[in-house]
């Protein structure tokens, strides 16, 4: 196949590496903004760079990969849907629910295949901790504690385009609860706090945020994030039953230092970002999507689905905004 990729900053770099080993992938084609830079990946991965994303739409591709900065999302969904081209893209579909709705609504008109870019359900942990939830083995599910903590802020002028911690951050954890448990959000209440950094406040954006999510089993799950765990790079989920509990994300490189005598010794090495810490579940949505393209695996995660994790994230900052419980019926489905 020959696969087009829209987007050469890091993740974009990543996935490039990626599709050029892949032994499904004959030749890959990239562009982005900044030519040299599309250049040196081009130079590194063997493939052949363009200026423009529709030079690249028209180089006879047989599927995209977006991986542009958030704001070109939906535009280039949109182009890809209707070039006839299947397309990858990282989340989100846009920052807000038009621009999401819009952009599916373009999909779902073509009549084209959209994977959207979460990863964390290729991970083998959420996949194990899926199963067994699915499978009965904790019994009633009754606690659920997501958390995802960045090791340091990303740059001041990436968080007035980032949409805000709930939906550039937060959506993940909002997204691997709706996959693993099965269950529907109907209720959240949600806060944040901007006491770190001064940059958060001056973007008005949280460097700190909790939100207290009802399934519509009336499961109860929490999910906090932080961009300033100095500590390391912490993604973990603890699903707790009538019968048993487990964990996702407890390992010898988590950044966690137990203060018992006895506890575990403090990680020598511990995660320094998310492309460490989830390159093998990159690596298989990737896998996965190159399969859908082919026609021979169903789509793993469709743009609805993001759309819903998307819902989820702006029930939450309205709860934030005006400090009171959000019922999901208040957010808009189409």
């Amino acid at each position: 196949m020959r696969i087009g990729l829209i987007g050469t900053g890091r993740i974009g770099s990543f996935h490039a590496d990626v599709l050029a080993r892949h032994p499904a992938v004959a030749s890959l084609v990239v562009t982005d903004p900044d030519a040299a830079r599309a250049a040196r990946v081009a130079a590194r991965t063997g493939a052949t760079p363009v200026a423009s994303a529709g030079e690249l739409l028209g180089a006879g591709v047989d599927a995209v990969v977006i991986a542009s900065a958030t704001s070109a999302h939906a535009d280039l969904i949109g182009r890809a849907a209707r070039a006839g081209l299947p397309a990858f893209c990282e989340k989100p579909v846009a920052l807000d629910l038009a621009g999401t709705l819009g952009a599916l609504r373009e999909v779902e008109r073509a009549g084209s295949v959209l994977q959207i870019g979460f990863m964390r359900r290729f991970d083998a942990g959420y996949a194990a901790a899926r199963t067994a939830v699915r499978g009965g083995h904790l019994g009633r599910l009754h606690t659920v504690r997501a958390a995802t903590s960045d090791p340091a802020p990303p740059p001041a002028a990436y968080l007035p385009l980032s949409g805000g911690l709930f939906r550039d951050c937060l959506v993940h954890d909002f997204d691997i609860l709706r996959w693993v448990t099965g269950r529907e959000v109907t209720e959240v209440y949600a806060t944040g706090s901007d006491a770190g950094p001064a940059i958060f406040r001056e973007a008005g954006d949280v460097d700190t945020a909790a939100a207290l999510l009802t399934l519509d089993d009336g499961t109860l799950a929490t999910a906090t994030a932080t961009r300033c765990n100095g500590a390391g790079y912490d993604v973990r989920m603890e699903l707790a039953g009538e019968r048993d509990q487990i964990a996702v994300g407890l390992d010898d490189r988590t950044p966690l230092t137990s203060a018992e005598p006895q506890g575990p010794p403090a990680p020598a090495k511990p995660w320094p970002g998310f492309l460490e810490r989830f390159a093998p579940a990159y690596e298989a949505e990737l896998d996965a999507f190159l399969g859908v393209v082919r026609g021979g695996t169903a789509n793993p995660c469709d743009g609805r689905e993001a759309l819903h994790a998307l819902r989820i994230a702006e029930a939450c900052e309205l709860s934030r905004e005006q400090r009171r419980p959000v019922r999901m019926t208040e957010i808009a489905e189409d």
